[in-house]
């Protein structure tokens, strides 16, 4: 099924949503394609799990062109300044690759910092990959994280919804926001909820209001709803969800 406004990454066998210059949107898998994930027992700093995606897609036979999504961990929310400078060198990388070229990038990401526990450096959680399929059981995807404040703009802090509120009225605005930023995504990509295994949420406030209010009812739960007690990547930003279908979920 094709969806408007995605580019094709020929090279990864998967399409994009074009986005900001660190990430794509979201990704889906080419038809003979699918997208598996893998999730890391714990997690690495950032430049050995390049290493260790490098080392595992050689392991399985894919091109570095086939990694489609980054989960990341950092240790506390950047500022604006400090978020575009740790962004410039994570796309270093990918830009090495042969994968960011020309200030595009195909790459899918959710990056948000623990709030417990939280790494020392920039680590690697996750990674995904396509790979040779034959199973038509369902188009594999993953959206990216967002948070609730529009991407592209000259800043984060001057577009926050409700920006250092945290009624539950404000809470609830802020779940709107990124519930029909990833209805919209979905949508970019030819998806809806029904079709999503998997939803996450990213915030360290009460998430039941919103449970009961929003992301039920809109049936963004189907699959469950896995919260993590993190923060999003920037100063002020509270709440941050992203959602994928994936047939193929691996743990090392």
């Amino acid at each position: 099924m094709s969806a408007t406004f995605t580019a094709e990454c020929t090279s990864g066998n998967y399409r994009y949503i074009p986005g900001v210059f660190q990430y794509s949107a979201g990704v889906a898998a080419d038809s003979g394609y699918e997208i598996v994930r893998v999730r890391l027992r714990g997690v690495v700093p950032l430049a050995d799990g390049f290493r260790l995606v490098e080392e595992y897609l050689k392991m399985v036979a894919r091109p570095l062109a086939s990694l489609c999504a980054c989960e990341l961990r950092s240790p506390a929310p950047f500022t604006d300044e400090g978020f575009k400078a740790f962004n410039e060198l994570y796309v270093g990388t990918l830009e090495s690759w042969g994968i960011y070229k020309d200030g595009v990038n195909p790459v899918a990401r959710s990056n948000v910092c623990p709030a417990v526990n939280a790494p020392a450096t920039p680590s690697l959680y996750a990674f995904s990959y396509t790979l040779p399929s034959k199973q038509t059981v369902f188009n594999t995807f993953q959206v990216a994280g967002s948070a609730e404040a529009p991407e592209g703009k000259q800043n984060y802090r001057d577009h926050i919804v409700r920006r250092g509120e945290h009624s539950v009225d404000a809470l609830l605005d802020k779940a709107r926001f990124v519930l029909g930023e990833m209805e919209r995504r979905l949508g970019l990509l030819g998806r809806s909820w029904k079709d999503a295994t998997g939803t996450q949420l990213y915030t360290v406030y009460d998430p039941h209001p919103a449970v009961m209010q929003e992301i039920a009812k809109r049936g963004a739960m189907a699959s469950g709803l896995t919260w993590h007690f993190c923060r999003p990547p920037v100063v002020d930003l509270d709440y941050e969800m992203d959602v994928r279908a994936i047939r193929s979920e691996v743990v090392i």
